[in-house]
């Protein structure tokens, strides 16, 4: 069943909406992040453009459902769901584990013929070919999954002190480090979209030369834009990685519709 432009859903959140939205930006949260994350880029870009930001299972209002535990799931029902908004010239970008999300939700609706987007917007995420074998954090105890976020500075800690927060928040956390790490790229799986790498010099989950990898994963144009700061540092630093966003989006209108 189809969903009216500017409807929010259990999958689908929108924070600003307009008429005359004749283009989309389609947001994926990281691993243990939620739809909030993109409010930001709904300010930026609304009403102008349809900024949709994804909200999976188990977060935040969605809390008491069961989550998804591997990427091709999560994949399918994000497609499934993008299926239900009108067609719309897209960009899809994705942080983290939404990177990867963002290529494989792509890749599916590319192969269902409808709904793909024109660009993929990766960002800090080493490409699928540039595994780390070692790389098994959801395995850890509770304590190690903190220092994991600690590294990265991609939560507030100090709301992690709050046993209640970290009961709430940890699940989730857990759940998308399994499903990240345990992924697996089909062999020879491309998208026609542009791919965007954005990359943080100094993030530990990703160097510039696994970001670049991402160049194997397209047929189309692709790009790779690094920026000072570490994993998170889309949220150090938004006016330049938005900038970027902006350069994307703007290459929907040279693009025949």
């Amino acid at each position: 069943m189809s969903i009216a432009d500017g409807t929010t859903t259990s999958w689908i959140r929108r924070f600003r909406t307009g008429p005359d939205q004749d283009r989309r930006l389609v947001c994926f949260p990281h691993a243990g992040g939620a739809a909030t994350f993109f409010h930001p880029v709904a300010m930026r870009f609304g009403p102008a453009v349809d900024v949709v930001a994804l909200q999976y299972p188990g977060r935040q209002d969605r809390r008491s459902e069961p989550m998804i535990e591997d990427i091709a799931t999560l994949a399918d029902r994000i497609a499934d769901e993008l299926l239900r908004l009108s067609d719309k010239p897209s960009v899809f970008f994705g942080h983290s584990m939404g990177a990867v999300l963002a290529f494989e939700t792509a890749w599916r609706l590319e192969r269902r013929g409808t709904h793909a987007p024109r660009a993929v917007m990766v960002s800090g995420r080493r490409a699928p070919s540039a595994h780390r074998p070692d790389h098994q954090v959801y395995l850890r105890d509770d304590e190690g999954l903190l220092a994991e976020l600690k590294l990265l500075n991609g939560t507030a800690m100090n709301l992690m002190e709050d046993e209640e927060v970290r009961r709430m928040t940890l699940p989730a956390v857990r759940n998308d480090y399994r499903a990240i790490e345990t992924y697996r790229c089909a062999p020879g799986r491309v998208t026609a979209a542009a791919i965007t790498t954005l990359t943080g010099t100094d993030d530990p989950q990703t160097t510039v030369a696994e970001a670049a990898k991402w160049r194997e994963f397209t047929t189309g144009e692709f790009r790779l834009a690094t920026f000072p700061g570490g994993h998170f540092f889309l949220a150090e630093q938004p006016g330049p990685v938005l900038d970027e966003v902006e350069r994307g989006l703007a290459q929907l209108d040279t693009v025949p519709r």
